[in-house]
């Protein structure tokens, strides 16, 4: 039973009520976490048929709902030894996250996001290699995940080092020089240095878009789910000052 909400709700409550219309109650309560006891009355984790309700633009203004209540600090309650059992017979998240590995910029927190809800992949400059976009095709054509998100971030590290280009580290310096050509792509009049953190900021959506661009091309399976509407590939820059997700794509 959910507990009846008092007559006045405020703003992010009166939000997630709002919602309810459009995946279903169950659902939004499970990822939007409409009350303390509701979310615990409920399943704590995505459930197949609640995660197959939902479609690809439902599932990002999951997370973007997610993001504003972050940047409110109205997080949802999150019972996380209840998720963590609740995910022992299974998994049906609804995304697949690819972010920098950037200690700031943690996907579910910043999101508000719980166990089993997306998968994580991360990687200094949010890059995708064969191994990754394997991965991608696992949570979407397996496992059934319905969203591919590429997250940058602001003040990125491994974006600073490909553009002053002399790192001489392991293999560390092969990695930036993936990142490299959205260097060179990056349209932008002004000092083109790692300096200038706007330049370094516009590069990092620039190696967004790219990425976006090599997943489909590198990626038939993923591909097709998204020519076939089942999957959405998307991107997002994420502010440390701030701590907004911006999407695009």
């Amino acid at each position: 039973m959910h507990r009846l909400a008092p007559p006045t709700l405020p703003h992010h409550r009166l939000e997630r009520r709002r919602f309810l219309g459009t995946v279903g109650i169950a659902t939004a309560t499970v990822l939007l976490g409409a009350t303390t006891s509701s979310r615990m009355a409920c399943a704590a984790a995505l459930t197949k048929d609640q995660r197959d309700k939902l479609t690809p633009d439902d599932i990002i203004t999951l997370m973007k709902k997610g993001n504003e209540r972050f940047r409110l600090g109205q997080e949802s309650p999150h019972d996380y030894l209840a998720q963590q059992k609740a995910t022992i017979g299974g998994q049906h998240p609804a995304a697949i996250i690819l972010s920098c590995i950037d200690s700031r910029a943690p996907a579910e927190t910043i999101m508000d996001l719980g166990i089993g809800d997306c998968f994580n992949a991360r990687v200094a400059g949010n890059v995708a290699n064969d191994d990754i976009i394997g991965s991608m095709e696992f949570a979407c054509k397996v496992a059934g995940a319905k969203v591919v998100l590429v997250m940058g971030h602001t003040s990125c590290g491994a974006i600073k080092g490909a553009i002053d280009n002399n790192v001489q580290l392991g293999k560390l310096t092969g990695l930036l020089a993936k990142l490299r050509p959205a260097v060179g792509a990056t349209r932008y009049q002004g000092e083109r240095s790692s300096k200038n953190t706007d330049f370094v900021d516009a590069v990092a959506r620039q190696n967004v878009e790219s990425t976006m661009v090599d997943i489909r091309r590198r990626s038939p399976v993923l591909a097709g789910l998204v020519t076939a509407g089942a999957v959405k590939i998307v991107g997002a820059m994420y502010s440390i000052e701030t701590g907004l997700v911006e999407f695009f794509g």
